[in-house]
This record gives structure tokens, C-alpha cells and sequence, in this order.
């Protein structure tokens, strides 16, 4: 009898607020989908946690659902690809599988103290020449040291090899694939380069920083390019490979198609993020960007990518609706900002986990300035929306300066790009096209590429170029002075932000 046809490729992106599962055919149209939020866990202002087991509950749901919503047994899956919330650090116990703490997501704040005092020789941008990043509670390196200091015993059964360390791939990964079982435990090279402990020349983990970390290398998985077999999932998935891994807006830059130099993608999620390609060497930032691993496929050259984090652009939609109550569900903001034809003067800086490129500054705070009583729920939600597009402005005057070359067009991606009153912003405050694609949930389709290509289901990227397709431009429209008028009002409410916590407030509790 002739076998199973494998006609799809599943993607699992593990995001920040929520996972969900799509299932692509070979023409890269999602024919499945199905999503689960996941709780934001805050002990502390400044802290952010996930239940890694919560999460695992909702990969086992969103994979049910969406081979249910597609019609498609696992026998019909070629492969399955994984993208995920990058700098998030998971620590568990290899023989039982149980997490040692919630997971430490890229968002919180609480190792301020620790990246001070790594940074006391050498300051910020000490390990950059290695890394690509500054010192920063971004990354997940320093999340690990944290986790080993404060649950009692974690070091001493850390240095005896008894708990690994993953970021949310990594975790994914190993539980597919047989967890305390047998489980296969690899990270690829994109969420390794986040991590602040990865050498970006050598593609691999690096002594010097593990030590002055003090993090033990039998904690660490093994790195591995993003689109080869790791390993056959068990369980729902039996046998299907699991074959191509990448942090999530490297994923969008690949399902963006974004594979020569100069080609740019901004994904517009719970954060913001900007990633350009630079080819296979590594470009230092001169202007506040991070320097990071675009995708390496096989045994090819790494590609490497300049890129631009943003830390609050979803959320802060999420912030008006669960936190304040100004809208009931998140696409009632651009109703709301509708209703009045510009921001009345007001501004919106969303610091809550400090302001990331191209400032980084950890000691900032979110602020609302240009009130008056004239202002109302419309103006806040037009200058929530305001905020991403001028943060991402920021961005991509840095970029400029970086790589040398002024981007024409930007690829854009994610939840937020049918809000259609914040792409004309976009548009308008960069003065370049804004361009949708066909299929915007790009972070999931690049994963499906991934792992699609390591098992034959596509045979290269010239495939991957010519399925790209757009769906809808905005060109930019607000004259040039008034552009520049309102950017310059955006970048003072920004420096109203700076030095708002104190070195005496540990962590940025406070």
C-alpha cells in the first residue's frame, strides 16, 4: 500500500502572549489554525513569568485543534517547524521534566543588577565585539544566573548536570520529542544568539562568557542550524520529523523571503522588531542595534541580520484593555482612535520594561505626556497606536546609519498590520511604502519553510521568493514638516522617560 501523501508542514509559534499552531500546504497557504493565550504571570512590577507547563498544555491544544480545523492527520505532516518568544529562559530537571521556576520572559526587568554588575568592567557594550548585544535584561544568559541564584540548591545540581536550560524552542523540543524519555536537547543558532553567552563567528557557545556567568555547559543545549532533522516526535506526532527551529521574528524575516542583503521586515507583535539582512558577515551596530543570527539553513554560511527590538507594541493594546479597561477587545482601539482626527497633542512612551533600541535604557519608565483636559480615550488610543509607529521610525533611522543604505520599502508582518490606521501612520511617519503580504502570519510561515526544506517538502529558496505575494501598500501622505514636527515632540516625551527608577531599586521593582 502506498504511504501517507505529506502534503503539509505544521508550524508551532510559541509567542509571548500566546501559542498557536498553523498548518501550511506546499503553495505556503495556511489551510489550519488554532491559537490558546497563556497567562502573564507579574510577582513584581517589573517581573514577567510563563508556567512552562501551561505552555506544553497549549502545543498539545493548538496541535489537536488545528490538524481538527485543516483536516489533516499527523500522517499527512511532512514536518514540523518551531518559532518562539527568543530570550525567555526555561531551567528544568532532566530526569523528571519538571520546571525549577517559571520561565523568565525576554520582557522582565528583574536582572537590572546583575548586567550592572557584569558591566562594571567594560561597561554595556562589553561583550558586543563577541555577541552582537549590549548588556541588557533582554537577553536570557543572565535569567540563567538568576534562576541559579535564587532557587535554593539550582547551582550545585546545575554544575552535576542534573538541570538543563533552554529557551521556549528548546523546551518545545525536548518534550516533542520524549522529555525525561529520551528527549532531544538543541537550541539553532538564532535563539543561541541571543543569550549573551554565543560566539557570533564561531556559531557556538563560548567559555569566556559561560564562565564569567558562571552558568555550567552541561546546562546548555546543543546548537544546531535552523532547518535540519532534530529528532521524531512521539506521542500525537508520532514519527513526524521536527525539523526546522527559529526565535520568532528571524522566522519572520525568512517567511518575509528577506534573503538578500538590504531586505527588511518589521513584525509587529506583543513587541516590535525590525530585522535587516546583511549577508553571511556579521555588521556591528554603531547605533544602538543588535546584531544578530538571521537563519543558517543546513550546512550553508549563517546569514546574519541588523536588528531593532522594540519592547512594547501589542502589549501596550493589551495593557488598555485587560489593565485599564479603555477597550474590550484589542481591534476596538482603532475604532477608538478614529474618533478623533489626531493624537490632541499626546503622546504615549510605553517604557515598561525600560526603553530597548535604540536607547537601551533599563531605568526608564512609561509615560503619557501633552495632556490636557481637552484630551480623551480617543487621543490615548490614537497615541498608543502612535507610539509603535514612532518607535519603529527610531529604528529604522538607525538602520540607515548602520548598514549605509536607505530602505525604500519595509515588509511588514504580524497581528497588528490589519489595523489599517496604523499602517497609513507607519507609512506617513517613515515616508516609505508600507507592504503587506498575502499571508502575514510570516512568523509561523517561516518556520514551516524551515522545517519544510530540511526535509525536501520545498527545494530552495527560490521556491520560498516566489510564493511571496502582496496584499495591500500604503504610501506615505503627511507632508514632510509636519513629519518632522511631530517626531521631534516624540522624541522629547521620550527623554521624559530616562532615569525614572533609581540604582537603589533593585531589579526595577520600583
Amino acid at each position: 500500500m502506498p504511504g501517507p501523501r505529506r502534503d503539509y508542514v505544521a508550524a508551532l509559534d510559541l509567542g509571548t502572549s500566546s501559542s498557536r499552531c498553523i498548518i501550511f500546504d506546499r503553495t505556503g497557504s495556511p489551510v489550519g489554525i488554532a491559537q490558546r493565550e497563556h497567562r502573564q504571570i507579574m510577582p513584581q512590577p517589573g517581573w514577567v513569568e510563563h508556567d512552562p507547563l501551561e505552555i506544553n498544555r497549549r502545543v498539545d491544544a493548538i496541535l489537536r485543534g488545528a490538524m481538527a480545523a485543516a483536516g489533516v492527520p499527523p500522517s499527512d505532516l511532512a514536518a514540523v517547524g518551531i518559532t518562539n518568544q527568543r530570550e525567555t529562559a526555561v531551567v528544568w530537571d532532566r530526569k523528571t521534566g519538571q520546571p525549577i521556576h517559571n520561565a523568565i520572559v525576554w520582557q522582565d526587568t528583574r536582572t537590572a543588577d546583575i548586567c550592572t554588575e557584569l558591566a562594571r568592567d567594560g561597561g554595556q557594550d562589553r561583550f558586543r565585539p563577541k555577541t552582537g548585544l549590549p548588556l541588557a535584561t533582554y537577553f536570557s544568559g543572565p535569567k540563567v544566573r538568576w534562576i541559579l541564584d535564587n532557587v535554593p540548591g539550582a547551582q550545585a545540581r546545575a554544575e552535576a548536570g542534573e538541570l538543563l536550560f533552554g529557551t521556549v524552542d528548546s523546551w518545545c523540543i525536548w518534550n516533542l520529542t520524549g522529555g525525561r524519555r529520551g528527549g532531544v536537547h538543541v537550541t539553532d543558532v538564532t535563539n543561541a544568539s541571543r543569550t549573551l553567552l554565543f560566539d557570533l563567528e564561531t556559531l557556538q557557545w563560548d567559555d569566556e562568557l559561560l564562565g564569567l556567568m558562571r552558568i555550567p555547559r552541561a546546562m546548555l543545549p546543543e546548537i544546531r542550524s535552523s532547518s535540519e532533522f532534530y529528532g521524531e516526535a512521539v506521542g500525537r506526532l508520532a514519527g513526524v520529523p521536527i525539523a526546522g527551529d527559529l526565535g520568532d521574528q528571524q522566522a519572520a524575516l525568512f517567511g518575509q523571503a528577506c534573503f538578500s542583503p538590504g531586505e527588511a521586515k518589521n513584525t509587529y507583535g506583543t513587541g516590535c522588531f525590525m530585522l535587516l539582512n546583511t549577508g553571511t558577515r556579521p555588521v556591528v551596530s554603531k547605533s544602538g542595534l543588535l546584531t544578530t543570527v538571521g537563519y543558517r539553513i543546513g550546512s550553508a554560511p549563517a546569514v546574519y541580520a541588523l536588528e531593532g527590538s522594540i519592547a512594547i507594541a501589542g502589549a501596550l493594546v493589551q495593557w488598555l484593555r485587560d489593565s485599564m479597561g479603555v477597550i474590550r477587545k484589542a481591534a476596538e482601539v482603532e475604532t477608538l482612535a478614529r474618533m478623533v482626527e489626531d493624537n490632541g497633542g499626546v503622546y504615549f512612551v510605553p517604557a515598561f520594561s525600560g526603553l530597548f533600541a535604540p536607547y537601551w535604557r533599563a531605568e526608564a519608565r512609561g509615560a503619557i505626556v501633552g495632556l490636557t483636559r481637552y484630551a480623551g480615550r480617543g487621543h490615548i488610543a490614537r497615541a498608543a497606536l502612535e507610539a509603535t509607529a514612532w518607535q519603529t521610525r527610531e529604528v529604522l533611522d538607525a538602520m540607515n546609519a548602520d548598514s549605509g543604505v536607505a530602505l525604500k520599502a519595509l515588509k511588514v508582518d504580524g497581528g497588528m498590520v490589519h489595523n489599517e490606521l496604523l499602517m497609513q501612520f507607519q507609512a506617513d511617519v517613515l515616508g516609505v511604502p508600507v507592504i503587506r503580504p498575502r499571508v502575514s502570519e510570516t512568523t509561523a510561515l517561516g518556520a514551516a519553510y524551515a522545517a519544510g526544506l530540511a526535509v525536501g517538502f520545498w527545494a530552495g529558496l527560490d521556491d520560498l521568493r516566489g510564493q511571496w505575494a502582496e496584499d495591500r501598500r500604503w504610501n506615505p501622505e503627511m507632508p514632510a514638516d509636519r513629519r518632522a514636527r511631530e517626531y521631534s515632540n516624540w522624541k522629547r516625551a521620550v527623554t521624559r522617560t530616562f532615569d525614572w527608577v533609581s540604582p537603589d531599586d533593585a531589579g526595577g521593582a520600583r
